[in-house]
């Protein structure tokens, strides 16, 4: 049983859990930061343009040695974790379909990633030693929530 970090009440709500993504958990954490409280379509197209690489993802927390962009700061363009990121949003825009929600009117309530497992490999090196060759796969999580159009 798949568990997510926010309880939901009610029937207005859409949800998707992309598991064991081989992404940067730093990315994922800012690009999830990035696109939460927006509209379904807005985040997709930013997510689009992230990945052509027109507009970049602004870092607040991971900075060391990342280069400003121009108009905000520190930022840059994950495209690999915008793209997986980007498959787990169609999946809960199709969740949402399913259950017979208005798409249009979807805004992400909850988006969060989470550290997944590590897999742990090790290359042979000279006289007897190796050097630790880890890979991180991160889980994704994403609450869509629909919202009457004022």
């Amino acid at each position: 049983m798949v568990g997510y970090s926010m309880k939901l009440e009610g029937e207005k709500y859409a949800r998707a859990l992309g598991r064991d993504l081989p992404i940067s958990r730093k990315h994922a954490i800012m690009v999830c930061r990035a696109i939460r409280g927006m509209k379904l379509d807005d985040a997709m197209k930013y997510l689009e343009d992230v990945i052509a690489k027109r507009r970049p993802v602004p870092f607040v927390r991971f900075t060391t040695s990342v280069g400003h962009k121009r108009g905000m700061g520190p930022g840059r363009y994950p495209v690999k974790a915008a793209k997986y990121i980007l498959k787990v949003l169609e999946n809960a825009e199709a969740n949402a379909e399913y259950k017979g929600l208005d798409t249009d009117s979807m805004v992400i309530r909850h988006i969060a990633a989470h550290k997944g497992r590590t897999v742990k490999k090790y290359m042979p090196r000279a006289y007897g030693r190796a050097t630790p060759w880890f890979k991180e796969h991160v889980h994704i999580e994403v609450i869509l929530e629909e919202v009457e159009e004022e």
